[in-house]
């Protein structure tokens, strides 16, 4: 083979690569997405209608196509496909709506010396948080105090809630049982500068604790004896007291009422009048229930009997 023979040999060969790498980078499908050009490794997704949502569930590695080349947008999905996708949904939704992750804080306190401490009034009870700050209820300093549940802030105290115990932050509002006799429920406006707290009611039954929201109205769970029904606005309290002993812990599931009662130990279901539905026996000294979206979860402590006890004496002589 002569050199001319071999100069176009090498040509067409150069050619041949060129050609073929075009076809290559050629294979795949264009397409337009919130303004943007977006190309995909894919040969048959151009015009789909679908296109955008195919495009996000390729870039955030939902699926990967059935081939290098193809996404088969009109194939079924086996059993096995399926339970692959919701898993990656699954991570997928947990990561975008975790603000830890949004902030690269993907870490853990290790230790107490690494917690964030933050001072408040004396004799701290329960807490709640109303999305974005947390707000106690100080039992020993009739106040409630709002702390920035990011940096740990101080925002602000409110004062004359004698007896603050439980929390509720409802229809933009904070509400705050007093543990007094008889029994007063407080109200907090976040948006106004901290000031003193406004007496919602002071007619609930005696030593309310847990409190509660269904949806329309405010539930009380007072030691005294009964369970506290309050419109939003204070202007009406129904008391139910048929079949309570020591009520503490109250939680709404979307549907019903629930009590804890020390007295008899038990978890009641109430309808909406405050009758009790049902009983459960739960263990000593039920606690503060949880509602976890399907099942009410009850912590049983000896603590909550000797802490009632010990701020409530008289009351306990009454009941032998």
């Amino acid at each position: 083979m002569n050199t001319s023979t071999r100069n176009r040999a090498f040509v067409l060969a150069v050619a041949i690569l060129i050609i073929a790498a075009a076809s290559t980078r050629l294979r795949a499908d264009t397409g337009t997405c919130g303004g943007q050009m977006i190309t995909l490794p894919f040969t048959d997704v151009a015009g789909n209608p679908f296109f955008c949502t195919i495009t996000a569930a390729y870039f955030t590695g939902l699926t990967n196509g059935t081939d290098l080349t193809h996404y088969s947008p009109s194939a079924n999905v086996t059993r096995d496909q399926m339970s692959a996708f919701i898993t990656r949904t699954l991570d997928q939704a947990v990561k975008r709506s975790s603000p830890r992750i949004a902030l690269s804080q993907s870490w853990n306190t290790q230790s107490a010396n690494s917690a964030l401490l933050v001072n408040i009034g004396d004799s701290p009870q329960l807490v709640e948080s109303d999305g974005e700050d947390v707000w106690a209820a100080n039992y020993g300093a009739g106040t409630v105090s709002q702390v920035h549940s990011t940096n740990g802030k101080l925002l602000g105290t409110w004062t004359g809630a004698t007896g603050a115990f439980a929390v509720l932050c409802a229809i933009g509002k904070v509400f705050v049982t007093g543990d007094t006799t008889p029994g007063k429920l407080y109200r907090i406006d976040p948006r106004v500068s901290p000031g003193s707290v406004f007496t919602l009611s002071s007619s609930l039954g005696a030593f309310p604790r847990g409190i509660a929201y269904d949806g329309q109205r405010i539930w009380t769970a007072n030691l005294g004896g009964s369970v506290s029904i309050i419109t939003a606005d204070g202007s009406s309290v129904h008391t139910a007291t048929t079949g309570f002993s020591v009520p503490l812990g109250i939680v709404f599931d979307g549907s019903n009422i629930w009590v804890t009662d020390v007295g008899d130990r038990k978890l009641k279901k109430l309808d909406s009048s405050g009758n009790i539905l049902m009983s459960v026996n739960v263990g000593n000294q039920p606690g503060w229930p949880v509602f976890d979206g399907m099942n009410i979860w009850v912590p049983n402590s000896q603590f909550e009997e000797t802490e009632f006890k010990r701020q409530h004496p008289s009351l306990n002589k009454c009941r032998g």
